[in-house]
């Protein structure tokens, strides 16, 4: 690993990560302006850390600086979502991806210590407990007694992905018919045009990296949406453990495909208000992902509203 020196600090990373998700969000467009002061609003923080964060973007190409009129956008955020997702990580950041895949592959014991990692990644300890952090904040780790941490179980396999299912067939339609639903116009507009813009690739371009992307985010969306916190807070959490690689790995092209056109079919009933019926085409989304079976929504037309049925 490079020398942490060397590298941008976290909250810079994570600010411009924030900034590139809100212009996302909001529906900016190549050319808009980014003035310092109303990303700061936007953001909650103050505009020193914004400077360095807008500063990380313009080094990327994200982002252009004008001398008469400050930063501006330079890319299409919903055409080009994979560059703008590409910032350059922290020393922690890379560790902590590294312990996420390891432990997909097996590689890593359900517990572990922090002396074993230092001694794993030739790492520093600093920066090995600043990683065990930033995991255990996304709750993808449990503190234990001494110094190890615990993983919590991923749906990495297919008896917890059944049960991850169970869980967000649960939730999430419930969440739609939580009393003060409200959806975020902006972000739905935005995620509207990455998954039309994702579903017009070819087969050879698909990219699962931000078909996984959109999906943690329109999952998130209506999570977030849910008037209930405790609902709402139950499903941010789970979803936190999808980013995990390996989470997708198996399902085909045309499955993913096909989850878009869900997608979108739900976001349509979302954005008119139809929440029972969205609420039934999530449940339909939902059964068809658990049993990455395509052609069970292929047999006669339409496909989702053939198979629609409320509970009793």
């Amino acid at each position: 690993m490079q020398a942490a020196a060397r590298r941008p600090r976290t909250n810079h990373l994570d600010l411009a990560q924030r900034i590139l998700d809100v212009a996302r969000q909001r529906g900016f467009e190549p050319g808009a302006r980014l003035p310092e002061q109303q990303i700061a609003s936007l953001c909650n923080v103050s505009r020193t850390p914004v400077r360095a964060a807008l500063s990380l973007l313009a080094d990327r190409g994200v982002v252009r600086w004008e001398a008469d009129s400050g930063y501006h956008l330079a890319i299409d955020l919903t055409a080009q979502p994979a560059i703008a997702a590409e910032l350059p990580v922290t020393e922690e950041d890379e560790l902590a991806e590294a312990i996420l895949r390891d432990r997909s592959a097996r590689r890593l014991d359900q517990t572990v210590t922090a002396a074993g990692l230092m001694r794993r990644y030739n790492a520093e300890r600093k920066t090995v407990l600043k990683a065990l952090n930033k995991l255990t904040e996304e709750n993808l780790l449990d503190r234990a007694p001494g110094q190890s941490w615990l993983f919590r179980r991923a749906p990495d396999d297919p008896e917890a992905q059944g049960e991850s299912y169970e869980f967000r067939l649960l939730l999430e339609p419930a969440a739609i018919l939580t009393p003060g639903f409200r959806l975020d116009g902006g972000r739905a507009a935005a995620l509207r045009q990455g998954m039309e813009a994702l579903s017009a690739l070819p087969d050879a371009a698909f990219d699962t990296r931000e078909f996984q992307r959109l999906d943690i985010d329109f999952h998130g969306m209506i999570a977030e949406g849910c008037a209930n916190r405790f609902v709402a807070d139950a499903l941010a959490g789970h979803l936190r453990l999808r980013r995990l690689p390996g989470i997708y790995g198996g399902v085909n092209v045309f499955r993913l495909r096909q989850s878009l056109l869900e997608h979108l079919n739900i976001l349509d009933h979302l954005e008119s208000r139809q929440y029972e019926v969205a609420a039934d085409l999530l449940r339909v989304h939902l059964r068809l992902s658990r049993s990455q079976r395509p052609q069970a929504a292929s047999r006669g037309a339409p496909a989702l509203f053939g198979m629609i049925s409320r509970p009793e």
